[in-house]
């Protein structure tokens, strides 16, 4: 990713006792609904173990749409945590584990002829540990007779410090459940047959028992890393301690990752960089055309951050002291200001959703010449930046210390993206 944008300058000021309390207390709900939307994270990935311990048990066609479902409604959840990126250390340095993207996924199982070979950048672009038990990394034999987690995260993730070697996480397993999208800007998303998960003469693809324990382990290694992070955020975890340590510092955290995940990172690298180059392989979920719902709930989670109020899986609300209450004390305009662009960006995220919904799918609207696509696509990236003007008035609002949002070249420097 491309660092930043504008930088927020402003004095840090003084605080009476009575805005240190309000402080704490809107750190308290920032944690509260971290340690809610990791906990419903958590919950959907062993949803989603159980679906694929059942795909590979006893593989079916039901199975294996009973196993997509799952990796769809655990995205819900997930996707509204990457607003506690960039602000939170603990969280950026772990996300990549769990939801890396762009993935040369020839790393992992067989591609189409299309797909082309190794390149300069990725000598293993088309590894195919599935097929292979054995092979040569860095120049070390690697022992792969057995699928493991350990061999997924240790070994094969990121190899060689190519970071489409995308061994683990949500995207990894959506490529096992779904395939290759050779559909180009067509309508239809992945199509792997259910029978390359099955036994005996009936398994296609080849190595259907080594694609079995790929998946198991890429889906046992989520669980366990959700896990991890959840127990960050519970009253005791580590996190949640750092966030408290100090409140200035946890309130720049909270407006960073709005503003970072706002303006580079959705409206840039996800949105506007592939817009440009009307690459159907710059969609976010690529493999399961799923794409519309990552916007869109990643649109919410930056909403319901600010507004300190998050529903779960299963109705629950976890609410409290916001960062809202905050700006309205210091100045209600920009407080009514950015509520309203959160609104004004979720309706176009939304746009895109029902578009996607109805048939018009995220990679269909990428198309070069596609002017419906291109307003949808363009109504969110213009919407997200004008909300992260807002934010940038909002930092201004509360005296805080200077913020670099993060950027992409896509928004700050289009030519570059051509270079």
């Amino acid at each position: 990713m491309h660092r930043l944008t504008a930088t927020l300058l402003a004095a840090t000021c003084l605080t009476t006792p009575a805005m240190a309390q309000d402080r704490a207390a809107v750190l308290d709900t920032y944690a509260d609904i971290a340690e809610a939307k990791y906990a419903d994270s958590l919950i959907s990935a062993q949803r989603l173990q159980e679906a694929v311990n059942t795909l590979v048990a006893e593989p079916s066609a039901e199975a294996l749409e009973a196993a997509k479902s799952a990796w769809l409604a655990a995205r819900v959840p997930y996707q509204q945590t990457e607003v506690y990126r960039f602000g939170n250390a603990i969280v950026d340095e772990w996300e990549g584990k769990v939801n890396a993207w762009p993935l040369d996924e020839g790393l992992i199982d067989y591609v189409d002829a299309s797909y082309g070979g190794a390149t300069d950048e990725n000598e293993y672009a088309v590894l195919n540990v599935i097929a292979n038990p054995v092979f040569t990394l860095s120049g070390q034999e690697i022992d792969a007779g057995e699928i493991t987690p350990a061999l997924l995260e240790d070994e094969l993730h990121e190899a060689d410090e190519v970071e489409s070697n995308v061994a683990t996480g949500y995207h990894a397993i959506e490529f096992l459940l779904w395939g290759q999208d050779l559909n180009g800007h067509g309508p239809g998303a992945g199509n792997r047959p259910w029978t390359d998960y099955a036994v005996g003469d009936a398994c296609t693809g080849g190595n259907c028992d080594r694609r079995g324990a790929y998946l198991v382990a890429a889906t046992d290694l989520l669980v366990s890393d959700l896990e991890w992070m959840a127990a960050q955020w519970t009253e005791d975890g580590a996190a949640r301690a750092t966030l408290m340590e100090d409140e200035a510092a946890g309130i720049i955290a909270i407006l960073t990752g709005m503003g970072s995940l706002s303006y580079g990172e959705q409206a840039g690298e996800r949105m506007r960089l592939g817009l440009m180059l009307n690459d159907p392989e710059e969609e976010h979920d690529c493999f399961a055309d799923n794409t519309h719902n990552s916007h869109y709930y990643d649109g919410l989670g930056i909403k319901n951050v600010y507004e300190g109020r998050y529903v779960g899986i299963d109705g629950t609300v976890t609410e409290g002291p916001s960062l809202s209450d905050l700006v309205a004390a210091a100045d209600p305009a920009v407080d009514a200001e950015l509520r309203d662009r959160l609104d004004t960006t979720m309706e176009a995220l939304g746009a895109i959703k029902t578009a996607a919904e109805a048939g018009f799918k995220y990679d269909m609207m990428l198309e070069r010449g596609n002017a419906q696509g291109e307003a949808l696509i363009m109504g969110g990236v213009n919407a997200l930046i004008d909300q992260t003007r807002s934010i940038e008035r909002a930092v201004a609002a509360l005296d805080v210390s200077a913020i670099a949002f993060e950027g992409s070249d896509s928004l700050d420097d289009p030519e570059a993206v051509f270079q």
